[in-house]
């Protein structure tokens, strides 16, 4: 063979062993190509707190479990305290636990740790332990139809209201005075846990949990007649003696509900309960300091009389 012959056979033979091999077709049902990556869906990643991951079975689950907790706390700390020799009676025990100061007063301290246990339910339903954001779920932020100063006037508008209707509907003492009235100790923590505690637990129960879930469900209305009616039935045993009272609790549960509705937000509810119990709770705290025994003060100041009186039934 001559030379140039040689040569381009040689030529030929590298040429063909650089250029790539046909592709190979997949059967059908064979694995992927070494490279494929499928499309992925894209998920959305707004929150909206009107329309919760989670149901009405767990908003009603929540509900249940913080009136069971708040028994339960209730029980594990009175039982203790009660003397061994009138165990067996209920009548006496029913007196014990109403009036004895110890008694009371342990009554009241037990709402701390059943709240705590409440929040922990909360936080479980709403971030289903951890996996979702907790504030941004429930919606704890400002709406752009209400803000700060309108959810204040509010407060001290509903807390007016109910100053007028005390002044109005004449009532009985109820189990919240005798409270108050026990001790100390039992003043001061009964305001801690009307004026801090109560509103934000009781919020994030009834118009964060259980709302938006009775909302995505039965729609505003239903949402809004049913927490309304839930949130003061469970008022009316604190304050059965007084139909002023219950009125005034049936009125400021009507509002926050509707508040939530019309905003779409919790942080405003939160912050117009927070307002109206926290007035209700200094006065608590200062009622002891103000002069009530002056004989003369009726006449010198009969507006501070009729406001003291008037707050006192609030509590």
């Amino acid at each position: 063979m001559p030379f140039h012959h040689l040569s381009l056979t040689l030529v030929r033979i590298v040429s063909t062993s650089n250029e790539s091999p046909p592709p190979v077709e997949q059967p059908l049902g064979a694995y992927p190509p070494v490279g494929y990556r499928p499309a992925v869906a894209s998920v959305p990643t707004e929150i909206d707190p009107n329309n919760p991951p989670w149901g009405v079975v767990a908003g009603i689950l929540t509900f249940v479990g913080s009136i069971v907790l708040l028994i339960l706390m209730g029980l594990l700390f009175v039982i203790p305290a009660i003397p061994n020799n009138i165990k067996g009676d209920p009548a006496k025990i029913t007196q014990f636990v109403s009036t004895d100061k110890t008694a009371i007063l342990l009554q009241i301290l037990s709402t701390i740790p059943a709240h705590l246990l409440t929040l922990g339910i909360i936080w479980a339903v709403v971030t289903r332990f951890g996996k979702r954001p907790f504030w941004k779920s429930l919606g704890w932020s400002w709406s752009k139809r209400v803000g700060f100063w309108k959810t204040a006037g509010l407060a001290v508008a509903l807390f007016l209201v109910g100053l007028a209707i005390g002044k109005l509907v004449k009532g009985q003492p109820t189990d919240i005075d005798q409270m108050v009235d026990s001790s100390t100790a039992s003043r001061y923590a009964l305001a801690f846990i009307a004026g801090i505690s109560a509103p934000f637990i009781e919020e994030l129960v009834f118009r964060g949990v259980l709302y938006s879930a009775l909302q995505k469900t039965l729609g505003i209305v239903w949402a809004v007649a049913a927490v309304s009616i839930l949130f003061a039935l469970v008022h009316v045993l604190e304050y059965r003696n007084n139909v002023g009272v219950i009125l005034v609790i049936s009125i400021l549960s009507l509002s926050l509900t509707l508040l939530r509705a019309y905003s779409g937000r919790l942080l405003p509810c939160y912050i117009v309960h927070l307002i109206f119990n926290g007035i209700t709770a200094i006065y608590i705290i200062v009622e002891p300091y103000l002069p009530h025994s002056a004989p003369d003060l009726e006449h010198k100041a009969p507006a501070l009389i009729m406001l003291a009186r008037s707050v006192r039934t609030l509590i």
